[in-house]
């Protein structure tokens, strides 16, 4: 939508532009010429359908990509099987050697995961191509997956056969189980990255992770604080004589603060370094799962977000439309009459347009953020009670009157990180579970307590504010009414709709309060005749500005009474200089709106103003359409295509119309609205310095032409001469 001129259209020279398309449309009788892609119907669906495969499967493998390797490293520590005889316990059972060919297989699956670890990481990190790192990583991972479970599905018998005790009195190994988990992990993780790399290879999204850079070390983070959870369970296991994969679940629940106390350190020195190594490590713990919230939170938050809108946009359009109530989104030209007592021109249609827009998004942020918290809790609950019925099937057999209430409350108070000791699991394959539970449980505990501050903690302060207000704070009650008479006296003066707030209204008075003539006159002597020429000339330019902006006011309030693509009186800004340094004013502005904590959310008269500027005018109907049902979605690859692509021919002989509430609104962008008008402002800034500078050529080489030709035969004469 960005022009390509410094100065403001005009109703014979310059060209249309919709939002979002940066070039030029062409005006009817212009010869025809390619027209840039505009953002299409299902573009915004499209990219937040694949925005699963393409950057959340990606980040899910760089996350349990490494936990995997972790329960992998596990697996080959220690021996798999254990001797406990009657009368003793987990605690006290002795490891019993692996054969050779175990350790050799096991090997060579931990090696395969560890460079497929590392091809992926090199990939988040730009270092490996994407077409090199994802083959390797998905092969590797699969390797690893299949060798495991190929051990643990055949091992079981080979490994009971050749003892020198009874087989009963054997049992698998804590390294066992994680062979299993990690085996599932490589699975899962392999069968992520293998729809992320074909979707890739079909041209659904590029060959990149679009992910951010606090993404990108989402990996990282995770294998350093697993290298510090299984050095500091080597460290303490050798401290205190534990098993080393009791070891490791000590150190889990110890960094979880869950602390069941089942293993508690007995020797000073072991007491001495926990209390470093529990700081550093809750400390890297909290840092490892606030990338995971805002992995969730940001980015699936914001695409869930677009999508929702998309359907709500599209259901209320459709309904509009097949009830007949659609009117108000048709553009009025200059033969169509007043809609309402309220609606009189294109102006005040497009602001009701332009609200109807803001309630869509209302609605769709309500039941996305009530959405988060429904999926956040169903996929706690579900961990809840998948994980009471492993801990169930796992203790019942070791553990006297173990219900599956008992397994349902130890998930509780693990959650909680309340952590009694009363009920905590003592099985190998208790224990491993309990770890690889753990560092999935517990993250999506904090990402469900982050959703529920948006939707039932806000609704619970909401209420007791009104609460409070009708009890012991009476005197909010004042306020309250001083404030709607307050707005009902604003809304009074602003009765006729005007292009103010966007910002030129701003960089007028502060012109006026730095700028003004008075105040230069009087702020230095009068001696300097230079200096005192410049500051008027400021004045006067800065006075054209303030001119232009009370025509701006004025033609705004104007109904449509001309032909229809005919401009009104507002056809004038500045030029030159001072509209460039208009728009470097409003970047300056739009910048320090990207650095707000909540994203900035413009009025209409902002947006009106800033299209303006871009060189669209929100009163002329020419650049304006009906938003339009969109058709059902088609299987057919062909008919897909054609509907995403459209006609080119057929909308090079149109200029690029849009509607507030359509597919090509700047509201619908995948950008925040600060980002998108950052953008085009730019941009419209680039263009306008080219310009300058293009004519500033031409001027030059039209003023060094007529002095060529003028030395042209005193050179001849010389020329003749040295002959």
């Amino acid at each position: 939508m960005t022009a390509t001129s410094s100065t403001p259209p005009s109703s014979s020279s310059s060209n249309k532009r919709g939002p979002g398309d940066g070039v030029a449309a062409p005006e009817p009788g212009d010869p025809p010429r390619a027209q840039a892609s505009e953002p299409n119907e299902e573009e915004n669906l499209e990219h937040t359908r694949w925005w699963l495969i393409a950057s959340a499967f990606p980040m899910i493998a760089g996350t349990l990509g490494p936990v995997a390797s972790a329960f992998s490293i596990c697996a080959l520590g220690r021996p798999w099987r254990q001797y406990m005889p009657p009368g003793t316990d987990f605690k006290s059972a002795t490891s019993v050697l692996d054969p050779p060919w175990l350790t050799a297989v096991n090997a060579i699956q931990l090696a395969m995961a560890l460079v497929s670890n590392v091809f992926l990481l090199l990939n988040m990190a730009r270092r490996v191509k994407f077409t090199l790192a994802q083959p390797i990583t998905i092969v590797g991972w699969y390797i690893s997956s299949f060798c495991l479970i190929s051990l643990c599905a055949t091992a079981s018998k080979p490994l009971r056969q050749g003892l020198d005790n009874p087989v009963e009195e054997y049992v698998m190994s804590q390294a066992f189980y994680y062979g299993i988990w990690a085996a599932i992990l490589y699975f899962v993780v392999a069968s992520f990255m293998t729809a992320t790399f074909w979707g890739a290879s079909t041209g659904h999204f590029s060959k990149s992770f679009a992910l951010t850079n606090s993404q990108r070390t989402l990996m990282l983070q995770t294998i350093l604080f697993l290298t510090y959870l299984l050095l500091g369970a080597l460290i303490f296991s050798t401290i205190e004589g534990w098993n080393y994969l009791d070891g490791v679940y000590w150190a889990d629940i110890t960094l979880f603060t869950v602390g069941f106390g089942d293993f508690a350190t007995t020797k000073p020195l072991a007491r001495a370094l926990v209390l470093p190594y529990a700081l550093i490590g809750v400390i890297s713990l909290g840092l490892v799962i606030a990338s995971i919230r805002s992995m969730i939170l940001d980015r699936a938050r914001r695409r869930v977000g677009i999508r929702m809108e998309e359907k709500t946009r599209r259901k209320l359009v459709r309904t509009l439309t097949e009830s007949g109530n659609d009117t108000i989104l048709k553009p009025m030209s200059g033969e169509v009459t007043a809609l309402s007592p309220h609606v009189t021109n294109e102006y005040e249609r497009r602001k009701v347009e332009f609200e109807l827009m803001r309630n869509i998004q209302d609605r769709a942020l309500a039941w996305r953020q009530w959405m988060d918290l429904s999926a956040s809790f169903g996929t706690l609950i579900v961990l809840w009670l998948i994980g009471a019925l492993v801990f169930w099937s796992t203790e019942r057999h070791y553990q006297e009157q173990w219900s599956y209430f008992d397994s349902f409350y130890l998930c509780f108070v693990s959650l909680t990180t309340i952590g009694y000791g009363d009920r905590v699991p003592m099985t190998n394959a208790g224990k491993s579970f309990f770890v690889f539970w753990s560092l999935l449980a517990l993250p999506t505990m904090t990402v469900l307590i982050s959703h529920a501050e948006d939707t039932v903690v806000k609704f619970v302060r909401e209420m007791t504010i009104k609460l409070g207000a009708v009890t012991i704070l009476p005197r909010d009650k004042i306020i309250a009414k001083m404030e709607k008479e307050h707005l009902k006296e604003y809304s009074s003066h602003q009765s006729n709709p005007t292009i103010e707030g966007g910002g030129f209204m701003r960089w007028r008075s502060r012109s006026k309060q730095t700028l003004s003539p008075d105040k230069h006159a009087h702020g230095r002597p009068d001696g300097d005749d230079g200096t005192l020429r410049k500051r008027q000339r400021r004045a006067a330019r800065h006075a054209h500005l303030r001119n232009v902006a009370s025509k701006i006011r004025h033609a705004a309030a104007v109904s449509s009474q001309t032909k229809s693509h005919q401009h009104r009186q507002l056809d004038e800004l500045p030029t030159g200089r001072e509209f460039q340094l208009l728009l470097i004013s409003e970047i300056r502005s739009v910048t320090q709106h990207l650095r707000e904590d909540k994203p900035r959310r413009y009025s209409f008269e902002e947006w009106a103003w800033f299209l303006w500027l871009l060189g669209e005018d929100e009163r002329d109907a020419h650049t304006h359409r009906k938003a339009q049902p969109e058709e059902k979605r088609t299987h057919d690859v062909a008919a897909a295509q054609s509907r995403l692509h459209g006609n080119a021919a057929a909308r090079i002989q149109q200029p690029f119309q849009w509607s507030w509430v359509g597919s090509r609104s700047p509201l619908t962008a995948d950008q925040e609205e600060s980002e998108w008008v950052l953008d085009r402002l730019t941009f419209r800034l680039q263009k306008a310095l080219e310009e300058d500078a293009d004519s500033e050529e031409a001027a030059a080489a039209a003023a060094a032409a007529p002095a060529k030709r003028c030395l042209a035969p005193d050179t001849e004469l010389q020329i003749k001469r040295n002959q």
